[in-house]
């Protein structure tokens, strides 16, 4: 056949798709839980012996802890004897009636029993203050950090600290301890040093001689000492340099000894952010007309807050766990009470001090694992734009 008729019969018998194909899925071994196992995993052997190692040692780890904290732990007792070892039972775990009985004085530590509902209600005024400034969501967040920066600290001062005019017992601080202390010390040292730390860091990157000369000083000196050298001059050298009636508490001098420790720290922190923003950035504000705080403010800091926050994320958990170090000057944070509880002979057993250091593990972990989690959000949410684009 020739013509019109030929081709048409042609194309009839031509196996030629005339339709693209669909996309088929990827093999069952390269998608699904088997697909990450064997991308993440068992990818080489190197990989596939480095992972059987890994897993054979927390299995025995966790075997471990599991046994100790719940399996062979002893939940009710009245005193050591509920502790010890015996023919009968010759592996003892942790031993929880000694924290049962403790807990108080590892929350409040000597606070008078009577006043102790003024903790709890610091306890859940702060709780209120961090879920309103960190809920996204929540309406009215500029009231949110006008009660978390304002009412917040004058309301737990006048509760802790007590105010006789207004029926408040006057509580010494040398009688505060345990959690009270720790989470007091890490909230001040949290929330002044990144503010601080922003003020420093600009400081550093200032024209003005002046300002910058004492913005690096200051800076270096105090990342050139450990916080350990910085409490004992804060607590023990500062009272001889000033007259009586003008040193400040134990815990302020903590306080602010932490704080400013801090500050250094955050300083270098958010100067990495500034100096990780191109230059076009600043041209850019300059352009629209923006003096310099209204440019820091709105162009520049954001953009360098977003870039650091993984690394405000480590200093702030390393603060939250230095804490522990105001023990040296004599205040009683949580591990300080811990240490003066499993010395107690009517609990002193070989299980009381593991038992007491898993308590404090335990706590610092779902706190630091609670603010690295919530950083990792805020840090996704941040750079969906960035992503998009």
């Amino acid at each position: 056949m020739t013509g019109v008729a030929g081709e048409r019969a042609y194309a009839d018998l031509a196996f030629v798709q005339r339709a693209p194909i669909g996309a088929l899925p990827p093999p069952l071994a390269m998608r699904g839980p088997w697909g990450w196992l064997r991308a993440n995993l068992f990818s080489s052997a190197f990989n596939i012996v480095l992972t059987v190692v890994m897993l054979a040692l927390i299995v025995w780890i966790g075997k471990s802890t599991i046994d100790f904290l719940f399996i062979d732990a002893v939940w009710v007792g009245h005193d050591r004897t509920a502790c010890m070892a015996s023919e009968q039972r010759p592996h003892v775990g942790a031993c929880w009636p000694f924290v049962w009985e403790r807990l108080n004085y590892f929350t409040y530590g000597s606070y008078p029993i009577p006043q102790r509902w003024r903790v709890d209600v610091f306890f859940a005024m702060l709780a209120i203050g961090v879920a309103w400034l960190l809920w996204l969501e929540a309406p009215r967040r500029d009231l949110g950090a006008l009660y978390f920066f304002v009412v917040l600290p004058v309301c737990s001062f006048i509760l802790l600290s007590g105010a006789p005019a207004l029926g408040l017992e006057t509580v010494d601080t040398s009688l505060w301890g345990g959690v009270l202390v720790t989470v007091v010390v890490s909230t001040v040292g949290i929330v002044v040093s990144l503010p601080l730390g922003i003020v420093l860091a600009l400081g550093r990157r200032s024209r003005m001689p002046a300002v910058r000369l004492f913005s690096v000083i200051f800076i270096e000196f105090v990342r050139g000492v450990p916080l350990i050298t910085v409490l004992f001059m804060a607590s023990v050298m500062l009272p001889l340099f000033v007259p009586e009636d003008l040193t400040p508490d134990k815990l302020l001098r903590a306080l602010i000894g932490i704080a400013l420790f801090a500050s250094a720290y955050m300083a270098e922190v958010v100067r990495a952010g500034l100096q990780a923003i191109p230059r076009g950035q600043y041209e850019a504000a300059t352009a629209l007309g923006l003096k310099f705080w209204p440019q820091m403010g709105l162009v520049i800091l954001p953009q360098a807050l977003r870039v650091t926050i993984p690394n405000i994320v480590n200093t702030t958990i390393g603060l939250f766990k230095d804490t522990t170090l105001v023990f040296i000057v004599g205040i009683f944070d949580l591990l300080r009470t811990i240490e003066v509880a499993r010395i107690d002979p009517k609990w002193a057993t070989p299980v009381t001090s593991p038992t007491g250091y898993a308590v404090a593990a335990l706590f610092y972990w779902v706190f630091c694992y609670a603010m690295a989690r919530y950083a990792r959000h805020m840090e996704l949410r941040l750079s969906a734009g960035q992503e998009r684009r």
